[in-house]
């Protein structure tokens, strides 16, 4: 962690990173309401080429755990995280998805992670 009292690191950003908690959180309520959703085409091509079902995705996203990196978007306000989840026995489903100012989801893939 920077030392304040250096003059060398006074006045130097520090970036700031997304806990798995809140974005999970995050993720969680935006889902709730199938209307603050987006559906890349590259997701929905996703979808159709791999057999997993938007319910399936839906569920993901309201009850799924985060994993890997936590990255920051392209804009201010937006996070990418993975949603996970176990479905159909054993098989995790991933959804990378990208939350835009607090305010909706948008859904980059869809993958099964066990491939």
């Amino acid at each position: 962690m920077p030392d304040a009292d250096d003059p060398k690191e006074r006045g130097k950003a520090v970036a700031f990173r997304m806990r798995p908690e809140p974005i999970r959180d995050l993720v969680r309520r935006l889902a709730a309401d199938s209307e603050n959703v987006k559906w890349s085409t590259h997701a929905q091509e996703r979808m159709v080429e791999r057999g997993i079902t938007d319910k399936t995705v839906m569920d993901v996203l309201r009850l799924g755990e985060p994993k890997g990196e936590i990255e920051a978007g392209a804009n201010p306000g937006e996070w990418k995280v993975k949603m996970v989840r176990t479905v159909k026995g054993r098989r995790e489903v991933g959804v990378v998805v990208l939350t835009v100012r607090s305010e909706h989801l948008l859904i980059k893939t869809v993958e099964w992670e066990d491939l």
